[in-house]
């Protein structure tokens, strides 16, 4: 018998027939929460030449919308770990879902560039806000032997989002003029919202969440953001950051860049085509999918390193070797595979490093530092490429990025398997 139990823990699907009811509700509130957020976030870029247009911006004005969002999703986050650790995991997830569905749904009715900036800006304060709260909810609500699947499969509903987002925007501009088009897809984004209701009636805070809580109140105690930054935690602190660092500068660089590479110095055509697109997007989901089961089959270290090394391989590839049209579109598989499925790791092994009291704090700092610190990779890249090939500045970038990231795992202890306590000493 339990040898069959050992079994079923790394069968890819049978671990989600073992949840509980409640295990249950909460991963699906929490991947419903992404897979909205993702749609909501890559709602932006098929409106981007619609919007430049109706407002008259330059790519530059663009680009600043788009950066807004991403440098607010990093104080979001901060901000909603430490809220989570104060007023409870499920509530902040119900604060953030609304948040970003609201003002997404508010820049269908921008008027002007500094109006739509705002509203992205406001929108993605509750997307790195969402992330926060529901990787936290979701890696305290599931049992150790599967909380790697389940939080990796709550990441892979980023891929789901995405292709989402582009089949609206196929439909949304074949039917309406490209002024209206564009607005749909914001208005559309009000959706998530509805998903808030589904969170107040099925999702319970995690049990070692609530024994937290109770155990600090008798101790007279409260907790304190600041305390990540105490000796006792620093050395985490300091090693997430700079995982996030890597899994997210690596993405960056590649993904901001490889495409103006092979368009401007290749001379590529089918990146602009929407199979070039559908085949990265499957390759992102079934990268996150595969990692989920590696999270818990060979630990979080390994997985991370093992997708760093063919991120790197995968850049080489790209920007090294001569490829033409065809050879191209298949390569989108295993760049949206490894870039994003090493993402997977990042919530299980978040979660399991700090200790509950801090542990949205920790969570939501570490990510989201990673993320803002990140966000400067495409700017360096470019900066670079004043003075090497466009291609070698993207290799050099990626290759930093996954460095520092293999270097945090090795450091970094395993914790695959760690059962989660509400221990406040």
């Amino acid at each position: 018998m339990s040898m069959q139990v050992a079994a079923d823990a790394h069968h890819p699907t049978e671990w989600y027939s073992q949840l509980k009811p409640r295990e249950k509700g909460a991963f699906w509130a929490c991947t419903g929460g992404w897979i909205l957020d993702a749609m909501d976030v890559q709602i932006y870029s098929f409106a981007i030449p619609s919007i430049i247009a109706a407002f008259a911006l330059s790519n530059a004005d663009a680009g600043l919308i788009g950066t807004s969002t991403l440098l607010a999703s990093a104080f979001g986050g901060w901000f909603a770990g430490a809220i989570s650790d104060r007023v409870g995991r499920v509530r902040t997830l119900q604060i953030t879902i609304a948040w970003f569905a609201v003002f997404t749904f508010l820049c269908g009715f921008a008027q002007n560039f500094y109006q739509l900036l705002f509203f992205r800006g406001m929108m993605g304060f509750g997307f790195g806000g969402e992330w926060a709260a529901a990787a936290v909810l979701i890696g305290e609500a599931i049992r150790p032997e599967h909380r790697g699947k389940a939080v990796g499969a709550m990441q892979s509903g980023w891929a789901i989002g995405w292709g989402i987002a582009a089949l609206m925007a196929t439909l949304f501009f074949s039917i309406f003029p490209a002024d209206t088009a564009w607005r749909a897809l914001f208005w559309v984004g009000i959706a998530p919202a509805v998903l808030v209701l589904f969170v107040r009636r099925m999702v319970d805070e995690p049990p070692v969440f609530a024994q937290t809580q109770k155990n600090l109140d008798a101790a007279g105690r409260t907790t304190n953001f600041l305390e990540i930054f105490s000796p006792p935690i620093i050395k985490t602190t300091i090693l997430t950051c700079l995982l996030s660092i890597g899994a997210q500068g690596g993405y960056y660089a590649i993904t901001t860049w490889l495409p103006t590479f092979l368009r401007t110095e290749r001379k590529l055509t089918v990146l602009g085509t929407g199979g070039y697109l559908a085949v990265i997007i499957v390759g992102s989901f079934v990268g996150y999918l595969i990692s989920v089961w590696l999270n818990d089959r060979i630990g979080r270290r390994a997985n991370f390193i093992l997708y760093a090394v063919c991120s790197i391989a995968t850049v080489l590839v790209y920007t090294q070797i001569p490829v033409d049209n065809t050879t191209m579109l298949y390569l989108g598989f295993p760049l949206g595979f490894f870039a994003s499925g090493i993402f997977s790791g990042m919530g299980p092994i978040l979660t399991e490093l700090f200790p509950t009291r801090v542990r949205g704090s920790g969570q939501g700092f570490a990510y989201n530092f990673g993320r803002g610190i990140a966000a400067l990779n495409p700017m360096f890249v470019g900066m670079l490429s004043a003075h090497l090939p466009l291609g070698q500045s993207i290799g050099v970038f990626a290759l930093i990025a996954y460095g520092i990231l293999i270097t945090a795992a090795l450091l970094l202890p395993e914790t695959k398997g760690r059962v989660l306590t509400s221990e406040v000493a």
